[in-house]
């Protein structure tokens, strides 16, 4: 697998350490968090990606993927009126412009919140407009989307694999696919893995992190509950072994160099016992 290092938990820091530290301690690609105060969409589309490149170009680190911030801060498709949808439309069709403009082949994004007073029906309804309006952006400018789910202490709307499946069904585009972050199917009950296998081609991503069966915490390989070893096995056996980003976020501010060299290590020392 190729490993990534997202730099969400470098948000204290200037976006230069994260490149930095991907460098020396051996990641293959950069997943470029998009708020502030590194790479928030509306900055970027004032002042350009010059300083992503040149960062990309100096370390010789990937950005392969950019994640905007977006669900709720400042933005989610999936609650609010008429013109808070489009705001949250505009803002993501800009952040497929901006991964294009910055060489990434991917951005992910999620389905946020939806409230408690939306209908299954209008939920879907909202969603898959949602979905074929990016999706035609995305194919304009020949990026792939990776949807996310989320746990169900985050979202009531792509909690599972059934959920990511269906969303995936109503939109069928080469530019449209699946993921899993390894909290999700772990505090759901269900066999990471299977997400390889019932998706197949439309699977493209993975976050590996670990985590506590009980909340969307995201807390460093080997601390929580996941036996990360065999999961990752089972992963590779169903026949992934593409990007997977260390998913370290808020939880580790405080010292992301130190974290995020020990993560990796134990990612790789894992990998390594397969």
């Amino acid at each position: 697998m190729e490993l990534g290092l997202f730099t969400c938990g470098y948000q204290r820091y200037p976006l230069e350490q994260a490149f930095e530290d991907a460098g020396r301690f051996g990641y293959d690609y950069i997943e470029l968090w998009g708020g502030y105060p590194h790479a928030y969409v509306e900055d970027l589309s004032l002042t350009g990606v010059r300083e992503v490149e040149r960062l990309v170009q100096k370390y010789h680190i990937p950005v392969k993927c950019f994640t905007p911030e977006h669900n709720a801060y400042p933005f989610n498709y999936m609650t609010g009126d008429a013109f808070q949808w489009v705001r949250s439309m505009n803002y993501l069709e800009k952040a497929i412009e901006l991964t294009a403009a910055m060489g990434a082949s991917k951005m992910l994004f999620s389905a946020g919140h939806a409230g408690y007073r939306m209908s299954v029906q209008e939920i879907d309804e909202r969603l898959q407009k949602s979905l074929e309006r990016l999706v035609q952006k995305a194919e304009q400018q020949s990026v792939t989307l990776i949807l996310e789910p989320l746990t169900v202490y985050e979202s009531n709307v792509i909690t599972g694999l059934n959920d990511l499946e269906r969303a995936l069904d109503k939109v069928d585009s080469p530019n449209l696919v699946g993921m899993c972050d390894l909290a999700v199917p772990f505090t759901t009950g269900e066999p990471a893995a299977e997400y390889v296998r019932r998706l197949g081609r439309r699977f493209g991503y993975l976050h590996v992190i670990d985590n506590d069966g009980v909340s969307d915490s995201h807390i460093l390989p080997g601390e929580g509950n996941i036996p990360l070893e065999g999961i990752l096995r089972e992963i590779r056996r169903a026949g992934y072994d593409g990007c997977a980003t260390i998913e370290l976020v808020t939880g580790y501010l405080k010292e992301p160099s130190v974290y995020a060299e020990l993560a990796i290590e134990r990612i790789r020392e894992m990998l390594k016992n397969e």
